[in-house]
């Protein structure tokens, strides 16, 4: 196996169902990196679920906790780190995003993302689509704002959607083969 290393942190921004954590996670095993889901992580570090978080201490309370941990992230040894769908609603994390690693968009339509996700009680921002498509077209600037490249993830399998995120890090400089 040919060994692979990331010259800075690659983040994954979009609307939830995109496949960020998927194609970060398929990126990881074929290459050999190291790769995190924000969400995951601020469970394990904050020891609840982020639905906890935000009905016992609200919204505000979570972002705060998702910002230090971008930034905890962000200066740790580069890996690929899937955001949250909210994320780059605070300009303080877009800059961060820019500052300090490379930035890939899965963008992907609110009805779309909503066909992929099976169980929808895990995510009950779908059980009404007229918000769930406005939310993802007021966030649509926001993720294309910070994005260093944008990838249209519509009709597209995960293994497709990680190939074409590859050659773009390889192409950027990103994502390099290390010599044995």
């Amino acid at each position: 196996m040919e060994i692979y290393q990331l010259t800075r942190p690659v983040f994954f921004v979009g609307f939830m169902g995109a496949g960020k954590t998927s194609v970060s996670r398929k990126l990881a095993r074929k290459f050999g990196l190291a790769a995190v889901d924000m969400d995951t992580y601020i469970e394990r570090r904050e020891g609840r679920k982020v639905k906890e978080i935000f009905a016992q201490e609200g919204e505000d309370a979570f972002r705060d906790i998702e910002q230090a941990v971008l930034v905890e992230l962000s200066e740790m040894d580069p890996l690929l780190v899937s955001c949250g769908g909210g994320v780059i609603g605070r300009p303080e994390n877009r800059e961060i995003l820019k500052r300090a690693g490379f930035v890939v968009h899965l963008r992907i339509s609110a009805d779309e993302a909503r066909s992929r996700i099976g169980d929808l009680s895990t995510r009950p921002l779908f059980n009404d689509i007229e918000n769930a498509r406005d939310l993802a077209e007021s966030r649509m600037p926001l993720y294309d704002e910070v994005a260093d490249v944008v990838v249209d993830t519509a009709g597209r399998g995960v293994s497709a959607i990680a190939y074409e995120v590859r050659d773009v890090l390889e192409r950027e400089g990103v994502l390099c083969r290390q010599q044995r």
